[in-house]
């Protein structure tokens, strides 16, 4: 979610054999990890890690699912629940039980007779606010999703489009488990017409548009409301040199809709022996501990420790909108038909 780093290694050994000294691994662009984690992970393997990044979470699914025949690499990461459906239907993952299984948290294990992916992080996609302009205006900021659609918050939301971005797509689906089948598109009506700016992506919409990011300041962006993470307010605590004693951002908690990541070995895998050994460390204790400062998500294997930026400036939703993954199946896509007829003509 935040910047990315793709550790890239050598191809020796030749992508076409099974053998290959290269594990590819093809990821959204929020994709990041330590160095050093890395370069453990190549010296206790003995594999090179070779990074695709493939845009937006929606973008990169979509992609993979085209070139599954001849994929692009040996391991997708960044499925999400909101997408996950789409994925096993066109057969995107081959069956794999990742060592260490069974230190992930139950609430988020998933497909559990087949292990054609592994959990392997959880956020709350959730509406930010810029704290200055609140304060500045003299506003309270928005709690809930009731509270997005008020006079006094007219023309200040920036979202993402619900059929090219994860956010945008989860932030659809947290209104559809509010309001229910029915009510959801009323409260699109009524958000459209409060004046909601929709962007394709994650990285225009928070780091161009919204005003209280550092990267939206530098662009002058206009909106004080943007729909993010709710681990987004650390990042702007860690990368700001001197650091804030607080967050210069905040979180609509009432706005919250819990996603979760998936990483899976692809059906045609040149490398499926680089890319199992890839699937185990993702869930190793080191790399779920380095994860959170690195992708601003949460691990999901039991006692990882998450560090205290988290716990001070990000902490998970209290009680977020959720939704069973066969739900998002059934209607995902009729819902985001209906969005974007609803939304965007």
């Amino acid at each position: 979610m935040a910047g990315t780093l793709a550790a890239c290694g050598s191809s020796d050994g030749g992508q076409g054999s099974g053998d290959s000294k290269t594990v590819t691994l093809v990821s959204h662009n929020s994709w990041a990890a330590s160095k050093d984690v890395i370069a453990a992970f190549e010296k206790q393997s003995g594999y090179k890690v070779k990074v695709l990044e493939d845009g937006d979470a929606g973008q990169a699914v979509n992609k993979a699912i085209l070139t599954k025949d001849n994929p692009q690499g040996d391991v997708f990461f960044g499925v999400d629940n909101t997408l996950l459906s789409r994925a096993l239907d066109n057969g995107l993952f081959q069956p794999y039980e990742a060592k260490g299984s069974e230190r992930i948290k139950a609430e988020y294990r998933v497909d559990q007779e087949q292990h054609r992916v592994t959990p392997v992080d959880t956020g709350d996609i959730c509406v930010n606010y810029d704290k200055k302009y609140f304060a500045d205006h003299k506003l309270e900021p928005p709690r809930s999703f009731d509270d997005l659609v008020k006079p006094q918050y007219k023309n200040l939301l920036v979202t993402e489009n619900a059929s090219t971005s994860s956010p945008g797509l989860g932030f659809l689906l947290g209104t559809a488990a509010k309001y229910g089948d029915d009510g959801w598109q009323d409260y699109w009506r009524k958000l459209k017409a409060n004046g909601v700016k929709v962007v394709d992506g994650w990285e225009q919409a928070y780091n161009e548009e919204f005003s209280g990011s550092a990267g939206g300041k530098k662009a002058k962006g206009d909106r004080p409301l943007v729909v993010s993470y709710a681990s987004s307010p650390p990042v702007e605590v860690v990368y700001t040199d001197p650091k804030p004693t607080m967050a210069p951002t905040g979180v609509a908690q009432g706005t919250c809709f819990r996603q979760v990541e998936y990483a899976g070995l692809l059906s045609n895998a040149k490398n499926t022996k680089g890319g199992k050994a890839f699937l185990d460390f993702l869930i190793s204790e080191r790399f779920q501990e380095d994860m959170p400062l690195n992708m601003y998500v949460y691990p999901v294997r039991e006692g990882a420790q998450v560090p205290p930026e988290f716990v001070k400036y990000g902490p998970q939703a209290k009680d977020p909108e959720t939704m069973d993954p066969a739900k998002i199946a059934d209607h995902r896509d009729q819902w985001v038909k209906s969005w974007t007829s609803l939304v965007l003509k």
